[in-house]
């Protein structure tokens, strides 16, 4: 579904840096665990989000094992790479959050205790 993943900034740009790294390799296609893995993130994501996004959340911050650094994705472009990644066997190539406030993200591990708390209070009414 390439309409939930934003627009490549240089798409039909002759002037493209990505253009020098080639053609990308075909990718394996997922395995029925990742796929699965990956459908429960996703779902997930649209949980976080319908829960968090009315309280200021502006998407989740992930620790990048490959960089060390932290990336910071909106709910759309988190969304996106999921779905990109379950059609696709990848997610998409994607410019970094510029210059990111922090206090707008929120970990997985957050997002998580966050809908676990408004169930536990929903179950004990």
């Amino acid at each position: 579904m390439l309409e939930d993943v934003p627009r490549d900034p240089f798409a039909d740009d002759p002037n493209d840096p990505a253009g020098e790294l080639g053609a990308p390799d075909d990718p394996e296609p997922l395995t029925l665990a990742e796929r699965d893995e990956a459908l429960t993130d996703l779902a997930d994501v649209e949980v976080f989000r319908s829960l968090l996004e009315p309280q200021g959340v502006l998407g989740l911050v992930l620790d990048c094992p490959e960089c060390g650094d932290q990336h910071y994705f909106d709910w759309d472009l988190l969304r996106g790479n999921l779905r990109q990644m379950i059609d696709n066997g990848r997610p998409q190539v994607h410019e970094p959050a510029y210059r990111p406030d922090p206090a707008n993200y929120v970990s997985w591990e957050y997002a998580r205790g966050y809908v676990d708390g408004v169930i536990d209070t929903e179950e004990s009414r």
